[in-house]
């Protein structure tokens, strides 16, 4: 039998509400921990719930400089109990680095990550493994120079965000202040040096490949994991014949937000669209131009078990994503027995093929979208069975102690080297 594992997690961001990371990064340190690892946690802001299965978890500092700049918030810059911290080697690097267009939060995060890495080793821990969660900065390769096996995961290259940056703006100056914002050299730089490197999808293995320069026999496609338990049907509680949920931001072009308004546009009128963004989303204003504004609930952000509620009443739950390297909203919805309509972006196709609950049409393509929506609306009985047959096909698929096994023998394979 295989001794447990030592692991160590490094993520520069570790709350759920900052995306898919934070989720991730929870739920997998919880269920290795379940399976007899020893799991530590270091990480940065915003910080996690309490992991209370964590050995320990590490709190790294961190200005978010950037951040500060980006809202115009002055007045946090400097600290009145400690005013000449910004002068320190790091803090300064952030404030620059912010000051000048750039995003210095994973160089700066994996630095201090390394030392705290190493002051736990001075201390008498032992790691079999480091896993950093889509960081990718510098001072992973010192935690390498130390001899410690490191793996990343990624769930898509910073090069699609990148892209969909420049779909968005609107001037030259915009178009330089995205190509610097962010750090796509180095993330490149360092994934081709890591043992190994995870991700959820054969779309996002190949954008891996062809954007970092990843050889293929160090990618390891494992999937994505799903908290099957919370994410379940519930028989009480009926669904809204007319109503559509979609989760995702109006504000980052990815997730296709404005191709669903349009599809709304062109849906009869007692079709109404649940939008989990916030109640400022810009959508509010596509969709009053489109006169259907009074269609349109935002239903700013949920906690989970609402979450798992909307999924539960929803006629059937849109992902009109320009990209997805998973597509997770997709995944939770056929594990909450709701069908789905989805494009053919990114992994999106191969997560319905597993799960069988629903259809894809071409991306950016209202009026393909708001067909498949129309034709399954109008099938009540098709809606009922496609859900019930896809949840236990993702359960089977998605569950988190079936990834964290793989994970597990991902570290395994990584330490045998």
């Amino acid at each position: 039998m295989d001794r447990p594992l030592r692991i160590a997690f490094v993520a520069y961001r570790g709350n759920m509400q900052c995306g898919g990371q934070g989720i991730y990064l929870w739920f997998l340190a919880r269920e290795l921990a379940r399976q007899g690892h020893a799991v530590d946690v270091i990480v940065g802001p915003p910080y996690p719930d309490p992991m209370p299965f964590a050995g320990s978890v590490t709190r790294v500092e961190n200005e978010m400089f950037w951040a500060k700049w980006f809202l115009k918030d002055w007045g946090r810059f400097f600290h009145a109990e400690r005013p000449f911290r910004v002068f320190q080697p790091l803090h300064f690097y952030e404030l620059a680095a912010s000051r000048l267009g750039f995003l210095p939060e994973p160089f700066a995060f994996s630095l201090r990550a390394l030392g705290r890495v190493a002051a736990r080793l001075r201390a008498g821990a032992r790691y079999d493994v480091i896993h950093d969660v889509q960081c990718l900065g510098y001072g992973l390769l010192g935690l390498r120079a130390m001899g410690l096996p490191v793996v990343t995961t990624v769930h898509h290259p910073l090069t699609v965000d990148r892209r969909a940056s420049f779909v968005r703006d609107e001037s030259l100056i915009e178009a330089i202040g995205t190509m610097q914002f962010y750090p796509i050299g180095m993330q490149g730089f360092v994934a081709r040096r890591l043992e190994r490197v995870i991700t959820s999808s054969e779309a996002s293995a190949a954008q891996i490949q062809a954007d970092f320069g990843v050889r293929p026999e160090r990618i390891a496609m494992l999937g994505n994991g799903l908290d099957t338990d919370l994410f379940s049907p519930d028989p009480g509680v009926s669904r809204a014949e007319r109503e559509l949920l979609c989760i995702g931001r109006a504000s980052d072009p990815n997730k296709g937000i404005r191709t669903l308004v349009r599809a709304l546009a062109r849906l009869p009128d007692d079709v109404r669209l649940t939008l989990v963004d916030s109640p400022d989303s810009e959508a509010r204003k596509w969709a009053a131009e489109l006169g259907c504004g009074d269609r349109l609930h935002l239903a700013g952000r949920v906690p989970t078990e609402e979450l798992v509620h909307l999924y539960r009443r929803a006629a059937l739950v849109v992902v009109p994503s320009r990209y997805e390297g998973f597509g997770l909203p997709a995944v939770e919805a056929m594990a909450c027995g709701a069908p789905v309509v989805t494009t053919n972006a990114g992994a999106l196709p191969e997560v319905v093929k597993v799960g069988g609950g629903g259809t894809t049409v071409p991306r950016d393509d209202p009026e393909a979208l708001s067909r498949a929506i129309a034709a399954l609306l109008d099938e009540p009985e098709r809606r009922r069975r496609l859900g019930a047959e896809a949840r236990p096909r993702v359960a089977e698929a998605y569950a988190w102690p079936r990834i964290a096994e793989r994970t597990a023998e991902i570290y395994r394979q990584t330490t045998q080297r």
